[in-house]
């Protein structure tokens, strides 16, 4: 049976993800951002499929434009959404090198592709989801001859609990059929998940990032 690592598990869109792929057959284990990678890595025999679904918005720290982001939030949002997500491809790289192929799919942002306007203006939070997304790109450059497939994974506006600030402000959510015109409404976490499950399973995808956004970044 396929084995899978996920981090973030408890979270909205990481647990749809757990679930989306015991579905799908894979034998997963939960990463938190209080465990250590190593000793988490460091069990496991064999693994497949990295998804690095974890992260956290800086906007109660300080976060926001260059001018009034404080460089206290800057560094805690760079660490908590970019660093680890290095640290753990660091840790998965070799067991997916010892299995002779495997993913990773890392769970990045729209804002990471496109500039955020006023109600969205986070900009460590968009430099950290920028970043993730370079990164897989490299990493599936330089891993493909070895059969390791590096994807990337950009949810819109999803209804977890990160993004309560907008489902409370009545104002953005009026907004919703602009920003999300498919729908007109938030996502869920299993439309997330469902993209993780095929860029997880694709065989002869590497390098893709994936807009899961009602339509978010094709306006």
């Amino acid at each position: 049976m396929p084995t899978a690592v996920v981090t973030g598990s408890a979270g909205g869109i990481g647990s749809a993800t757990v679930a989306a792929l015991e579905t799908a057959g894979f034998t997963v284990s939960g990463l938190e951002a209080d465990d250590d990678p190593a000793d988490v890595f460091g069990r496991l025999d064999r693994l497949d499929v990295l998804v690095c679904a974890h992260g956290i918005s800086g906007r109660s720290l300080g976060d926001g434009p260059v001018d009034a982001c404080t460089d206290e939030s800057w560094d805690a949002v760079l660490d908590a959404n970019l660093r680890s997500t290095f640290v753990y491809c660091k840790h998965a790289v070799p067991l997916l090198r010892a299995a002779g192929a495997g993913a990773i799919v890392v769970v990045s942002s729209v804002l990471g592709l496109v500039g955020g306007d006023e109600d969205f203006a986070t900009h460590g939070y968009a430099a950290s989801k920028a970043g993730q997304i370079g990164l897989a790109r490299a990493m599936a450059a330089t891993y493909a001859p070895e059969g390791i497939r590096c994807n990337v994974v950009c949810p819109g506006l999803i209804e977890t609990a990160m993004s309560r600030r907008v489902q409370a402000d009545e104002r953005i959510r009026a907004r919703l059929p602009e920003l999300q015109p498919l729908t007109g409404t938030f996502g869920r976490p299993e439309d997330v998940a469902q993209a993780v499950v095929y860029l997880a399973t694709a065989p002869f995808v590497t390098g893709a990032v994936l807009p899961v956004d009602g339509g978010w970044t094709a306006r």
